[in-house]
């Protein structure tokens, strides 16, 4: 099942070690099958607060995702970020094609006697 990055990322003032890391991130998600779907794009927000960017990167499956980011690869540039961008990064499974929200509720009713 599909699996995702998630990051959310306060803004802060351009740093030239966030430019390597975005320089060289991307090399190290091909080897996992890893590819960004968003990066940083328009936030429209339309309930609560989001004071930052968000990433998503979208990985064939969950494995995959923690090997990424555990890899050395990744490691050795993780530092380029988290010393200059405060910010949450989750690791999340997606859903089947054929996912349903209410049957999903129906299971839950029945799990806990609703």
């Amino acid at each position: 099942m599909t699996a995702y990055a998630f990051a959310h990322l306060r803004k802060a003032p351009v740093h030239a070690e966030v430019l390597k890391y975005m320089e060289r991130i991307q090399a190290t998600l091909a080897p996992f099958g890893g590819r960004f779907i968003v990066h940083g794009g328009t936030i429209d927000v339309l309930e609560g607060n989001w004071p930052g960017d968000v990433v998503i990167i979208e990985f064939p499956d969950m494995t995959k995702a923690r090997s990424w980011y555990h890899s050395s690869i990744y490691q050795e540039i993780k530092p380029l970020r988290t010393n200059h961008l405060a910010g949450e990064v989750i690791l999340v499974e997606g859903v089947e094609a054929n996912h349903s929200s209410s049957q999903m509720a129906a299971e839950l009713r029945q799990a806990n006697g609703l």
